[in-house]
């Protein structure tokens, strides 16, 4: 059985990864977000739709809150929060469902984040809806990811 049933190809990426890979390229050249990372993390989400602009637009708003020191930037054409200066360490980002054509969108940590609880803890959440429970959880991870 092939890895990539869209093109029968084993080994080979989809669609969306290989469009995710060159957003993630203009990026690192500065074609992205080098004159104003946060607009261009801000243009990613009002380009969402539907339940993904609003999960977007809500863990954006946590971010700032909780963790109002992370920049806002996007990372592989999704929102990302990385540790303020030059070269600073991805966080989070939060990864839409219709990104890669998903079940359910994810709130992912990168190595930089202080989550480490023990030999195992969680990297990625899958979030559906931002109720008062699930928002005060994502705060939480975000004050510690964050540091």
């Amino acid at each position: 059985m092939s890895a990539n049933t869209s093109t029968g190809q084993q080994g080979a990426f989809s669609a969306e990864e290989r469009a995710a890979m060159k957003e993630r390229a203009k990026e690192a050249k500065g074609g992205r977000g080098k004159a104003d990372p946060e607009a261009d993390c801000l243009a990613k989400i009002a380009e969402m739709e539907g339940t993904d602009r609003v999960l977007a637009e809500g863990i954006h708003a946590l971010v700032k809150a909780n963790a109002p020191q992370l920049i806002a930037k996007t990372w592989y054409g999704m929102p990302a929060y990385a540790q303020p200066g030059k070269g600073g360490k991805l966080i989070c980002f939060f990864q839409p469902a219709a990104k890669f054509k998903a079940r359910y969108a994810t709130l992912g940590f990168d190595g930089a984040a202080a989550l480490d609880d023990g030999p195992m803890w969680p990297t990625a959440f899958a979030v559906t809806e931002l109720t008062p429970d699930a928002e005060a959880r994502i705060a939480a991870l975000i004050k510690q990811a964050a540091g």
